[in-house]
């Protein structure tokens, strides 16, 4: 089944976070991501690889987000506390101004269906969730490969536009500003 257009389960997760150079934990739940869009960037674990380019990549195009009224929270199966000690020790990492979520109990990867079991990591998933808590867009893919952040601002821009323009659509390539649709019998066949 499509993670698509259901509402977010609820959860409770722990996560870190610096902003303005001072640095808590704060909570996390489906409460307090209702009332502004939400990316959620799946991770498979701290300290690797690839991870710390795609949050480096998300901290780079922050403030595109933030000017989007959307909050980042990246997710790995870590504790708040790894995340906490990563971002002191990677500067990558320590470019991040969004909460880093913990998900030691694999709750939260396994609602967004990316968790492997056997591994206890996530897969590599992005999700655009709306105001009222509903997932817009979905992206899961295998781990060796890393995402482009301005994929998923357009995105984002796309699944505003829509919520805001009911009855238009987004063609591909469709970028913030360009021409969309109006589905009607008219354009059947003729595209």
């Amino acid at each position: 089944m499509s993670l698509i257009n259901t509402q977010v389960q609820p959860f409770k997760a722990q996560a870190f976070v610096n902003r303005n150079g001072k640095g808590e934990f704060i909570e996390v739940t489906e409460q307090t991501i209702k009332g502004k869009w939400s990316v959620f960037i799946f991770l498979p674990a701290a300290f690797t690889f690839n991870c710390p380019t795609e949050i480096e990549d998300s901290a780079d195009n922050y403030a595109e987000f933030q000017k989007l009224n959307t909050e980042v929270y990246i997710v790995s199966t870590d504790t708040h506390f790894a995340h906490k000690v990563w971002h002191e020790t990677s500067d990558a990492v320590g470019k991040a101004k969004f909460p880093l979520v913990g998900d030691p109990t694999h709750a939260l990867s396994t609602a967004f269906d990316v968790l492997i079991p056997e591994e206890g990591l996530a897969l590599r998933g992005t999700f655009v969730i709306n105001p009222d808590g509903v997932i817009k867009t979905a992206e899961v893919h295998s781990n060796e490969i890393a995402r482009d952040v301005s994929e998923t601002l357009r995105k984002l821009k796309a699944a505003q536009y829509t919520a805001a323009n009911p009855g238009q659509v987004c063609p591909a390539k469709w970028k913030e500003g360009a021409k969309t649709l109006t589905p009607s019998l008219d354009l059947v066949g003729k595209i």
